[in-house]
């Protein structure tokens, strides 16, 4: 009898994410073969509810011309806050502003609450990318009115790309601050907790879940050939509790932004995933492992 094997057949892979965050990932490695487990190193809590609580009566009350999601954390942080308030993101923002977000996977997470995205950069998914795409202000013509306010949620670790490459172009851009990233776990009264409608059916689905102290071991052991990096923020966590890692474990970054960061840690990348979905991020290291064992 013939048995079929994935392109990560037996490949111990670290996902750097929470139990209620990790399952699509998780699921599409399994099914490649590889044997997911999961190091959550980092979390989030709510952010300052009355401030954000302000910002976001003003985008409903119509006061801003676009609304910006630089994040998929940040649409969960926003229907919690809705959630609270007994409505939902589909009824918080008015039909005269409009939404823009950081690549497709983020605008398909929006269409999933009923929201459309009218901005996305395909090629460079990122806060870069965004800022690229995005148009200069025109007061004077027809297609655009004299409002150029910008509403602009985000961690509190976000970095400057997005409000500097914006406000560059004419625009006033605000930010609030949505969530908090912390170390995992969160208080668990401060947990942000918003199930996503694309997300619902994906749990951990039993798979292990370690400490990085534990994962640390298993990769020093050759037990854990692989870690995926979902963010700049879960890199620094590596670096800080489980680093250095062996020649032979496989650094998988989501996304040129991580990668970055991953780099100036000195944490060594054997790939980027060009899209960060679990399709794209499987692609990436199925194509960094043949790479690995080829050489």
């Amino acid at each position: 009898m013939t048995i079929l094997r994935g392109p990560l057949d037996g490949l111990r892979v670290a996902i750097t994410r929470s139990p209620d965050r990790a399952g699509a990932l998780a699921d599409a490695l399994a099914a490649a073969g590889a044997e997911p487990v999961l190091v959550p190193v980092i979390d989030f809590e709510v952010a300052d509810n009355d401030a954000l609580g302000v910002a976001l009566r003003r985008l409903s009350a119509g006061d801003y011309r676009w609304l910006v999601i630089s994040s998929i954390t940040t649409v969960r942080a926003l229907k919690q806050w809705c959630e609270g308030a007994g409505t939902s993101l589909s009824e918080l923002i008015p039909a005269g502003t409009s939404v823009a977000t950081i690549g497709p996977t983020s605008a398909a997470v929006l269409a999933a609450e009923g929201i459309h995205a009218e901005l996305a950069p395909v090629d460079i998914q990122s806060a870069a990318g965004l800022v690229e795409l995005w148009p200069e202000f025109e007061p004077n013509t027809l297609s655009l009115s004299s409002n150029n306010k910008i509403l602009l949620p985000q961690s509190n670790l976000a970095e400057a790309t997005l409000v500097t490459g914006m406000n560059a172009k004419g625009w006033d851009s605000e930010i609030v601050t949505a969530y908090q990233t912390v170390h995992y776990p969160a208080k668990a009264e401060l947990r942000l907790q918003a199930t996503l409608n694309n997300s619902q059916g994906h749990t951990n689905a039993g798979y292990p879940v370690l400490t990085p102290a534990q994962a640390a071991g298993e990769i020093a052991a050759g037990a854990i050939g692989a870690v995926v990096l979902a963010s700049g923020s879960a890199a620094r966590r590596v670096a800080e509790t489980m680093a250095p890692l062996t020649d032979n474990c496989l650094v998988i970054a989501i996304g040129q932004p991580t990668q970055l960061e991953a780099h100036r840690l000195g944490l060594r990348v054997a790939a980027t995933a060009k899209h960060p979905t679990p399709e794209g991020i499987v692609a990436a290291l199925a194509q960094a492992h043949t790479n690995f064992h080829t050489q």
